[in-house]
């Protein structure tokens, strides 16, 4: 473990974050692969020359958050992953905020004459949409820290073995509450049910498949981060509210 607070009274040592050396890194990992994935989502549907294989084209990335997260949690512990997924959610409504203040303000006749209003508010716009804005954001709140949640509890259950368990098993639960909360919330009503649930199918089971399938690449980088760290961080006195965050 590390040795990080040698000297320290009792009561400063359990207060005192320790300086670790990747921790900025992975973290910016998470958030970047957070804002890329929602812009990709909001430029375009895919379709492979199936039904099951429609999906938004953020669904491509957005797994490799879902790593990330896992991670977070497995390396330096739920209290750590909390920080990352706060700040997180607070760049994606930042992102959304500016989509939206920059699509109500006027644009340049050159501008408007090259790309103009119409095509921004197609893409670039939904980013700017309350639905859009508010299901990105319950979707990705509730998945986050589901998964983080299931993780810190099976590495207590399976006392750290079994990594691949506790890795799939987050991602089954946290993926499937984000899509089903951001595609329901962002386009029930609007699209026909059987795009919405074509849409629900594909994502979902391409991100497990995703993340199941990189799976021994998850393995390396934690290896390495705890290795790097000399920490291995388990949640046994944790507190797991959501809303409980210290920056």
């Amino acid at each position: 473990m590390s040795t990080h607070g040698r000297g320290l009274t009792p009561q400063k040592r359990e207060t005192r974050r320790p300086a670790f050396r990747y921790f900025d890194f992975v973290m910016a990992v998470f958030v970047a692969v957070l804002l890329i994935s929602n812009v990709a989502s909001a430029a375009k549907i895919v379709n492979l020359g199936a039904s099951f294989l429609t999906f938004d084209a953020g669904t491509l990335l957005f797994p490799i958050g879902y790593v990330f997260g896992d991670v977070l949690v497995e390396v330096y512990g739920y209290r750590h992953s909390r920080r990352a997924i706060w700040i997180g959610f607070g760049s994606a409504a930042l992102l959304s905020l500016t989509m939206s203040v920059v699509r109500f303000l006027p644009g340049d006749s050159e501008w408007r004459a090259t790309v103009g209003d119409t095509a921004f508010n197609a893409v670039l716009g939904t980013l700017a949409s309350g639905r859009i804005i508010a299901a990105s954001l319950v979707g990705y709140f509730a998945g986050e820290f589901s998964n983080a949640f299931i993780m810190a509890k099976m590495k207590i259950l399976t006392r750290g073995r079994w990594l691949w368990t506790r890795t799939i098993a987050s991602t089954i639960i946290g993926e499937l509450v984000d899509t089903l909360l951001f595609v329901i919330i962002a386009f029930g009503g609007i699209w026909s049910p059987s795009l919405l649930t074509a849409i629900i199918l594909s994502n979902y089971v391409f991100k497990t498949g995703m993340e199941i399938a990189v799976t021994p690449i998850t393995y390396r980088i934690i290896a390495f981060l705890k290795k790097a760290e000399q920490v291995d961080h388990y949640d046994y006195d944790t507190d797991f509210n959501p809303f409980r965050v210290t920056l």
